[in-house]
């Protein structure tokens, strides 16, 4: 199971490239869990993933809540903007899952 986290400033503006994330697993018979949260509650979630993916409005704060979640090896990184505008589901679960990859190829060195 894939866990992937998305993070705004409120977890609203998210949803809906929540949906189409989904859809995009679901038409690959990928297993995931995706939710998204508002950034006030990035210390009580991200533990719980595997990757977090930052939306634009919060990428601001990308170098701090990577420094967070590092001492887990979860890697933080903001979605890109062209993507989340036009909510392309299918290429940020890609980069989800690149980055989930990576930190397990990393994990195993």
């Amino acid at each position: 199971m894939y866990r992937i986290m998305l993070c705004c400033s409120a977890g609203m503006s998210t949803s809906m490239l929540v949906r189409k994330m989904v859809e995009a697993a679901a038409q690959r018979a990928l297993p995931v869990e995706i939710n998204a949260f508002g950034v006030a509650e990035f210390d009580e979630q991200y533990s719980r993933y595997q990757v977090v993916l930052l939306g634009p409005q919060v990428k601001y704060m990308l170098q701090s809540l990577s420094e967070k979640a590092a001492g887990h090896s979860i890697p933080v990184q903001p979605i890109d903007m062209m993507d989340y505008g036009m909510q392309r589901g299918d290429k940020v679960l890609d980069f989800a899952l690149s980055l989930i990859a990576a930190a397990k190829e990393k994990a195993a060195l």
